[in-house]
């Protein structure tokens, strides 16, 4: 019998970073279109920026959310940080979410920002981002942080909420202190979307990256899903893993594989149906339904594939046909 889950929650999908220039537009016009409630822009060192990234979707859509996932602390001052979010919240009243985070070592090291000590940073730099985008004088200044006194004069009139995208369990528990919610990279499954809302209050926004492929053979959906699993099973991504029960297994199969793509070409698919939203359309609904029973607010869908305008219009097929366009 076919499945009859419906998708309740919000879905968003992820603006492919190697997205060519020339599709970034039709692209977001067409998610908007189709009916998504977000999309979210990725800043990852040497590719597109973040900021850009969301005034182009904004400026060319009329009603979708757009999230910046994410801004890396060390990479800007804060209040010309606050003063981008600020004016793009002004142009586009409640359609922007802002996401604040570490970034990738490794990346932020060749970059030389990255700090003693990172988690500081990051508590310091949300409460003065928020701070000065509610119009507040900004706070003392602390160890990384130096704004003390500045204030914006345009002032949204719906502030961005502020979620921290972050992995281990101290940077989680400072979400929960400092930021309203929490945005986790893929893979974000259930057991792990559930550890990380633990450290959150009841009303925390939980917004979720997956992979994701869908067909109506959910063999060729796996299978196109599979390199967008290629990196989980180096140490970064230990967080995402440990509440697996799987989790062992998964790091043995890693360290016997000669490399990630290997790697991922031979994850065992009931591995893959847990770490990826893939499959025939009512398999993608089930699975994103899972991830909203878990505690996640919005599922973004990251589509797999060389042709990122058709995998969006596949993704579409598991949103309510009443809002597809």
């Amino acid at each position: 019998m076919p499945s009859t889950t419906s998708v309740r929650g919000r879905v968003g999908v992820m603006l492919p970073r190697d997205l060519p220039a020339r599709d970034l537009i039709p692209y977001v016009r067409r998610a908007e279109q189709l009916g998504f409630d977000e999309l979210w822009v990725v800043e990852d060192l040497g590719w597109r920026g973040g900021v850009a990234q969301a005034a182009t979707a904004l400026a060319v859509t009329d009603r979708i959310t757009v999230g910046i996932g994410i801004m890396p602390a060390g990479a800007r001052n804060v209040c010309f940080a606050a003063m981008e979010l600020a004016t793009l919240a002004q142009l586009h009243p409640g359609r922007v979410t802002a996401g604040i985070g570490h970034g990738m070592p490794g990346w932020m090291r060749d970059a030389g920002a990255w700090p003693a000590s990172p988690l500081t940073l990051l508590k310091e730099y949300t409460t003065a981002l928020r701070t000065l985008l509610r119009g507040e004088p900004g706070p003392a200044g602390g160890r990384y942080v130096r704004c003390e006194g500045v204030q914006l004069t345009e002032l949204p009139d719906v502030v961005p909420p502020v979620v921290l995208g972050v992995r281990g369990p101290k940077s989680q528990a400072a979400a929960g202190e400092v930021a309203d919610g929490l945005l986790l990279a893929e893979p974000a499954t259930p057991a792990y979307i559930a550890s990380s809302r633990l450290h959150l209050g009841p009303g925390a926004t939980v917004v979720t990256y997956d992979a994701a492929a869908v067909d109506d053979d959910e063999s060729a959906a796996l299978d196109q899903v599979r390199p967008g699993l290629a990196a989980i099973g180096e140490p970064d991504w230990a967080a995402h893993l440990d509440p697996l029960p799987f989790a062992a297994d998964l790091r043995a199969h890693r360290a016997a594989s000669p490399d990630g793509a290997e790697f991922a070409r031979t994850l065992p698919a009931e591995w893959v149906r847990t770490l990826a939203i893939a499959g025939t359309p009512a398999q993608a609904r089930e699975a994103i339904a899972a991830r909203h029973a878990a505690g996640a607010t919005t599922v973004v869908l990251a589509p797999v594939g060389a042709d990122a305008l058709r995998s969006l219009e596949s993704l579409a097929r598991v949103l309510p046909a009443a809002v597809r366009g």
